[in-house]
């Protein structure tokens, strides 16, 4: 594990503020030169970020270890934080983008390239969560967590069922969607679910094909009867007091739904699960965003959060993947040891990371969206 480095503002406010810097530099005293440089109100990180993303104990951490303060937006997706930036949301030095959202971010010019020197903690990463299809070489993006599309389920319910938790199938096939019909929920996504029936009709999650895609949204209307909902969040609870059996949902919520089901004395066990024909993988980065005034502060969170330890308390709080390989000897075993989030290399090979799409093939799939929305 490697050091953080601390990286502090020159003083420039007042003649005072230089004169002390001047003294104190001349005479070697590093301890009052911090002491001048942290009464500024300014050393402030300004973070764009998902709620509860982050370890409230990494945050104290981090914030003593440069004496500034970190302060935090937040946003529920990426199209929301994509939104508010097109709106004139600025003043942002860390934005934490999905890899579909990054995307846009560096086709509009909105971020700034790292300087890598400052990064010395970057070896950590997995290099197989390195230069990436969104950002080759990544001039611009340093891997944070990342979370799987899989399948949550009621594990003692599914079994008593004789249904399968490692397909697809499952809610999308009406022979077995007639076991749980009313039970079970997809998400209100269309590129999630899009992007599950692309892959269980075999094609990848990122096709075009306008032919796949009728053929998915077709797969999707058939379904449709059988579902209780398209829900995006309320799925976790639903799960963890049994009146879910199957959910299409993120590893994290369900690593959530599975430890509040225990937490409660429930009588039955969540379960959760990489369908074979594979699935989306969504990969989060820490990027620099043009608009922010403190790239020194914004570089110094970043091998912050690339040390293990730091690392690993995100993946101990929500559940997360982990790209960080020196993280791993401080995750929770129970969380390490799970294939659903830490996928095994052999099920690598079928994960993909959403690309995004040009303006015609977003109105294309806006308008089967709605499509299948309305039938």
């Amino acid at each position: 594990m490697m050091n953080t480095r601390c990286i502090h503002p020159a003083p420039v406010a007042s003649f005072l503020f230089l004169l002390a810097w001047l003294v104190l530099f001349t005479t070697g005293c590093a301890k009052q030169d911090q002491d001048v440089v942290f009464s500024s109100k300014e050393n402030v990180l300004h973070l764009f970020n998902w709620n509860n993303y982050i370890a409230p104990e990494t945050i104290g951490r981090f914030e003593k270890s440069c004496n500034c303060k970190l302060s935090q937006d937040y946003y529920s997706d990426n199209e929301e934080m994509l939104a508010k930036l097109s709106a004139g949301a600025t003043g942002y030095d860390l934005i934490i983008p999905t890899g579909n959202a990054m995307d846009t971010l560096i086709r509009q010019g909105a971020l700034k390239p790292l300087d890598k020197s400052l990064l010395p903690n970057l070896g950590n990463i997995n290099p197989a969560y390195l230069d990436t299809p969104f950002d080759p070489g990544n001039k611009y993006s340093v891997p944070y967590a990342y979370t799987l599309t899989l399948l949550g389920f009621n594990q003692e319910k599914i079994k008593s069922l004789g249904l399968p938790t490692d397909t697809w199938a499952v809610i999308f096939e009406p022979k077995y969607l007639e076991k749980i019909k009313g039970r079970v929920t997809v998400l209100d996504s269309q590129r999630e679910l899009m992007a599950a029936a692309l892959k269980y009709l075999g094609y990848s999650v990122n096709d075009t094909d306008e032919k796949h895609w009728k053929e998915a949204a077709n797969l999707i209307v058939r379904a449709k009867p059988y579902w209780a909902a398209f829900s995006n969040t309320s799925y976790i609870k639903e799960l963890a007091v049994g009146n879910l059996w199957v959910a299409q949902g993120y590893s994290n919520d369900m690593f959530q739904a599975a430890l509040d089901a225990r937490n409660t004395g429930r009588k039955f066990t969540i379960g959760y699960s990489t369908p074979k024909e594979g699935a989306v993988l969504a990969l989060d980065s820490m990027v620099l965003h043009r608009s922010g005034s403190r790239p020194d502060l914004a570089h110094q969170f970043i091998n912050f959060m690339l040390e293990g330890k730091n690392s690993a308390e995100l993946t101990n709080l929500i559940g997360s993947g982990n790209p960080n390989m020196d993280a791993i000897q401080y995750i929770q075993a129970e969380i390490a040891n799970n294939g659903a989030i830490f996928p095994a290399p052999e099920m690598l090979n079928h994960l993909e990371m959403l690309r995004d799409l040009d303006r015609k093939q977003r109105r294309v799939l806006s308008r089967l969206w709605t499509e299948i929305k309305l039938r």
